[in-house]
């Protein structure tokens, strides 16, 4: 793993949870631990082509809806407030943790 490993957090649907739960079963490895595999095999093999990172983000089941969404609430003031450190949006906190170590 890299110096600094950064924790997600990833919903599967049903079905997708089920094959990640078979898989480790007949793997006899921890789901999180394929998932983290699978994952990072699937970010190696991603193809950084714009145009395709498009074509992956449309294929999102209700994404657009979702993003609609959020925009929504951020301009009706729902949304949570971000500070962006130096390096960019990687390093987002929510303002009520900035400055906290």
């Amino acid at each position: 793993m890299g110096a600094n490993p950064k924790r997600i957090n990833v919903t599967l649907d049903e079905a997708h949870a089920l094959k990640l739960a078979r898989l480790a079963e007949r793997t006899h490895v921890q789901e999180g631990t394929l998932a983290r595999s699978l994952l990072a095999t699937a970010l190696d093999d991603a193809d950084p082509d714009a145009s395709r990172i498009t074509e992956i983000l449309d294929a999102i089941p209700g994404a657009w809806e979702r993003t609609q969404e959020g925009l929504a609430q951020a301009r009706r003031g729902k949304g949570i407030p971000r500070r962006v450190g130096l390096s960019g949006a990687g390093n987002r906190q929510p303002a009520s943790k900035a400055g906290r170590g």
